[in-house]
């Protein structure tokens, strides 16, 4: 069986942080490398402060994080109730102060996709290394 984790956490601000504590955790049991661990909370904060600047709560005001080791792949998933919407990384530079979540899941995943067929589910794979 492969390790997973699925949480529900309030749809608000500090949802990340809940969010990146859980996943260390994960990872250091599952004896993650820590720069895998470093770059999967990078990108778990982004997709998480995206949803919760951009989506919608489900109707019970959550949003649904979740995880899975699947082989040398760490899977990532994030989803709110939001529709619609852009979904595309943007150009910034170093004085911007928004607008660079997708950019930064852009380059720090190895690929990362977005499923609107219900809600706004946001998907991310980083290669696992264990030393």
């Amino acid at each position: 069986m492969k390790p997973t984790n699925t949480i529900r956490l309030p749809f608000e601000m500090s949802t990340p942080s809940i969010a990146r504590t859980s996943l260390a955790g994960f990872l250091t049991i599952n004896r993650a490398s820590a720069s895998t661990i470093d770059d999967a909370l990078i990108v778990l904060s982004e997709m998480i402060a995206n949803a919760v600047s951009h989506g919608l709560p489900t109707a019970e005001g959550t949003i649904e994080i979740s995880w899975t080791l699947n082989g040398d792949l760490l899977e990532l998933s994030v989803y709110d109730a939001g529709k619609g919407g852009s979904l595309k990384p943007i150009d910034f530079d170093e004085d911007s102060l928004s607008g660079r979540g997708l950019s930064i899941i852009n380059r720090v995943a190895d690929r990362w996709w977005v499923d609107m067929s219900k809600g706004t589910r946001v998907n991310a794979e980083l290669e696992l290394s264990t030393h």
